[in-house]
């Protein structure tokens, strides 16, 4: 059913080119393709500058887990025939890529939904611990408020709220 490699969690960065050709691999009822890649910013709250580094930090084993139940909620939901999240960890800079989501179905509305669906999900209940070195400091960084009200528009409530 899942042709692909779902689930990575890589220090290395990532080559979406690359990932999706792999993601496609030839399978000729894909009409759509849609993807996600979050960067790290150099601000935080709107002050650029700000932000000279992150690191993310994750319990192996654990957050692989997690997120292929995320990704088997996603199938649940949706009419997709393929899934591929990537998520770096380690020391990482402004620009870097951190994420990335891609989807595949027959039609592009099942590809937006389910991509934003699996995005929401990880901003939430991904075990990821993310901190920020700033020039006050370094600081872990909690789960925003309307991260938690983007996974709520799904009818799922957070569980670190």
């Amino acid at each position: 059913m899942h042709k692909t490699h779902r689930v990575s969690i890589q220090t290395q960065d990532f080559d979406l080119n690359a990932e999706i050709a792999m993601l496609r691999a030839q399978d000729g009822r894909v009409g759509a393709v849609c993807s996600f890649i979050g960067t790290v910013r150099d601000r935080t709250q709107g002050e650029p500058g700000q932000i000279s580094s992150m690191e993310l930090e994750h319990y192996p084993g654990m957050t692989e887990k997690a997120i292929e139940a995320m990704i088997d909620a996603a199938f649940e939901r949706f009419d997709i025939f393929d899934a591929r999240v990537i998520h770096r960890v380690g020391l990482l800079q402004p620009l870097d890529q951190i994420v990335m989501v891609a989807v595949t179905s027959a039609h592009r509305g099942e590809s937006f939904a389910a991509c934003e669906f699996l995005m929401d999900y990880l901003k939430t209940q991904a075990p990821f611990w993310k901190k920020e070195a700033t020039p006050d400091g370094a600081k872990w960084v909690d789960a925003r408020v309307s991260d938690d009200a983007a996974l709520a528009k799904w009818g799922i409530t957070a569980s670190n709220a």
